[in-house]
């Protein structure tokens, strides 16, 4: 039985979460919070499995009961966004930089086809992510002075930053493109490498990361506050730059061809759209042995497949360790593939991508 807590001042949105669990019999309500502050003395008292955070909520917002919770008493956290609110997004992608898990959008109105497929995710993230084992983030036992706005505060800075490439990189990279696959744990990696590389990259980067619907255009935000990088939201047509990430929009598969970027309505891959494989091999048919691809944390084997194709015409490839990731399922099928020419830490994957541009 799955122990459920969930946090939102919204007593709708806690009726309606209540009845996605109510149908479900590994699923078990435990708690109910109203605010921040109640999140982390239930989270003391009655130790879930998880916990659902909404990220604006009265005398403690959800950033800080995260820090507080991840801080005193880890447990796995899945934060509740407005898809339509820029604020919330932004809170939310810090929540997860703190040690949150994931982001979904909050439900819509019972009923409606929405509404469907946000419960279908809830229930699959709820089974997914109550199994991931968490660590304590020290962050939280330093307290912020009271006055302080619920703002994302500054960002801790990266743990091992990535070295400056020497010229000869620059000047000559052997790998003209970076394509970049992630999943469940993949916005807290991503920040973290995109932290670490340089402004002056000299290939772009293709990115799908499967999140929910909606949140592309939040990550892209996000990740472009973070990062000395052009984060964009990818469009048909594009013409790749360096020293640009380009990130696939929800619900689209994205390709290149002739170095322009194809956006694409076809059936999913791996239940996937936008699919890593997909990117992969679209890559792997427009630059073969120029190409860099890298799988980072995520559940199921998408990429994998792709990143062989890539591997068996001369490319590079790199995957994240399993310490580091979240979900190892992605990284892991490509090494059971035997197409992986190195596993790095995420401490380590900036330096790594950096210095695989010359190799």
């Amino acid at each position: 039985m799955i122990r459920v807590l969930i946090a939102d001042d919204s007593a709708l949105v806690r009726e309606l979460l209540k009845d996605m669990i109510a149908d479900e019999p590994d699923l078990e309500l435990i708690g109910e919070a109203r605010d921040g502050q109640e999140a982390v003395e239930k989270v003391q008292a009655l130790n879930p499995d998880i916990v659902t955070m909404d990220v604006l909520m009265p005398v403690m917002d959800g950033l800080e009961a995260v820090e507080q919770i991840m801080a005193y008493h880890p447990v796995p956290i899945l934060v509740f966004s407005s898809a339509v609110s820029n604020r919330e997004m932004n809170i939310a992608f810090v929540a997860i930089s703190r040690g949150a898990l994931d982001v979904m959008e909050k439900p819509a109105e019972a009923g409606t086809a929405r509404y469907e497929e946000i419960r279908k995710d809830f229930v699959s993230k709820l089974h997914l992510l109550s199994r991931i084992p968490v660590i304590s983030h020290l962050r939280g036992r330093h307290k912020r002075p009271k006055e302080a706005a619920p703002l994302p505060p500054t960002p801790l800075p990266a743990r091992a930053p990535a070295p400056q490439p020497t010229a000869a990189v620059l000047g000559a990279p052997r790998r003209k493109v970076v394509a970049i696959g992630a999943s469940t744990g993949g916005p807290k990696a991503l920040v973290q490498i995109f932290r670490e590389l340089p402004g002056n990259l000299p290939v772009p980067i293709l990115l799908v990361q499967h999140i929910a619907p909606s949140f592309a255009e939040g990550l892209v935000e996000w990740l472009n506050r973070e990062s000395k990088l052009q984060v964009k939201l990818a469009a048909e047509g594009q013409q790749l730059q360096p020293g640009n990430a380009y990130i696939a929009p929800t619900g689209r598969h994205l390709l290149v061809n002739a170095e322009r970027l194809r956006l694409s309505d076809a059936e999913p891959v791996n239940s996937c759209r936008p699919s890593v494989d997909v990117l992969f091999r679209s890559v792997a048919e427009s630059f073969g042995e120029r190409a860099l691809a890298v799988l980072l944390t995520g559940m199921g084997r998408d990429g994998a497949d792709g990143m062989k194709l890539i591997h068996d015409r001369k490319g590079r490839t790199l995957v994240q360790d399993e310490g580091s990731s979240v979900i190892f399922g992605m990284p892991r099928a490509a090494i059971e593939l035997k197409v992986v020419d190195e596993v790095l830490s995420l401490a380590e994957m900036a330096a790594g991508i950096v210095q695989s541009l010359g190799k």
